[in-house]
């Protein structure tokens, strides 16, 4: 079983405390940097002042690149799928000779 560890993170000039896996840290914490910096990018790009607007456009970012990624992955599995159909009816009909 997992080890759980309390942790306090701040996002958005706000600390939220927060239990997770042991295994789950750099993960979170990465995260945390990277809304971090995806939120400053936002704040002097597009002169957003309200945290609110910056970590929904951040919500929205990390989401997209999710869904995109989701896509292109679905289509990889798929094309991968097409190929081994193929190879299992090249190997039947030299088996079936």
């Amino acid at each position: 079983m997992s080890e759980k560890l309390k942790i306090k993170v701040t996002i958005g000039d706000r600390v939220y405390p927060l239990t997770i896996r042991t295994s789950e840290e750099e993960g979170v914490r990465r995260a945390v940097k990277k809304i971090g910096e995806l939120s400053k990018k936002f704040s002097q790009s597009y002169a957003v002042q309200d945290k609110q607007d910056v970590l929904a456009m951040c919500a929205l970012q990390f989401a997209s690149q999710l869904e995109v990624k989701n896509i292109f992955d679905k289509v990889i599995v798929e094309n991968v799928e097409d190929k081994l159909d193929e190879i299992n009816s090249i190997l039947d009909s030299h088996l079936n000779k």
